[in-house]
């Protein structure tokens, strides 16, 4: 078998060495440069007419680009301000915020005005009526004859005036005991003006009557009682052995301390 495949490639070798020789050779063709355009035309490249040809195919057509310009991008000169708008609705309350840091401590202040060393910043006095009394004139001034507490003498019993040598706020009251059958009308005065009033009407019974109030009051100011006089006859009752008409009062709150 071996030597029947060797005779057999041999004869193969000599017949493709005999094809060779019996057939001639050719020359490579080579290509030449023809005109396709006419002399004022420019020549298109290869690649352009390809470009051409699948740019008129459906199937190769290239997309459309729009382009999109952002306007917001084109920045403008600033224009003038305009007009103050009107103010918008007031929006809810914040949360409350931290604590700040404490401030700088501030400038010193200006020294007040001189006090009084020998001056005491109390007053009281509680004073009292142990006579009946009937309003024969349109006023008619209240005095007292009977001295419970009177400290430092503000209250002066002569005149049966409180004199306020003490600035600051003060608290009065009046109790007096009405006549059967009488009207009891008296005002509490500040200075010449009625500040209060303390009324009973006319009655088969007499009863305790009272009135209180609190009055700011200045250096030099003064308080009393007085009766008013209308048509009816007007009168407060009292007895020797008793105090029927008490008029008190006491300094609150001095304006300095």
């Amino acid at each position: 078998m071996s030597v029947v495949f060797l005779l057999l490639l041999v004869s193969t070798v000599n017949v493709g060495a005999v094809l060779e020789k019996a057939l001639p050779r050719r020359e490579p063709r080579r290509l030449s440069c023809v005109r396709c355009c006419g002399p004022s035309e420019q020549p298109v490249s290869i690649i352009s007419s390809r470009y051409t040809r699948m740019s008129s195919d459906p199937a190769y057509s290239v997309p459309k680009v729009q382009p999109n310009i952002d306007i917001t991008i084109l920045k403008g000169e600033k224009g003038e301000m305009g007009e103050k708008g009107y103010p918008g609705a007031i929006g809810k309350e914040g949360e409350r915020g931290l604590r700040g840091l404490n401030g700088r401590k501030g400038q010193k202040g200006q020294p007040g005005p001189q006090g009084h060393s020998c001056k005491q910043l109390y007053a009281a006095f509680s004073v009292g009526r142990r006579k009946t009394l009937h309003s024969s004139d349109y006023f008619q001034h209240v005095t007292f004859d009977t001295e419970f507490v009177n400290l430092y003498k503000h209250f002066n019993m002569f005149s049966g005036k409180f004199f306020c040598y003490v600035a600051g706020i003060y608290y009065f009251s009046l109790n007096v005991h009405t006549w059967n059958f009488k009207e009891t009308y008296l005002h509490l005065m500040k200075n010449e003006k009625e500040v209060a009033i303390l009324y009973a009407q006319p009655s088969d019974r007499s009863i305790m009557q009272s009135q209180s109030l609190m009055l700011d009051l200045q250096e030099g100011e003064e308080v009393w009682v007085r009766m008013f006089k209308r048509e009816r006859e007007n009168a407060i009752y009292s007895e020797e052995s008793d105090v029927y008409i008490i008029f008190n009062g006491h300094l609150i709150k001095p304006a300095v301390e």
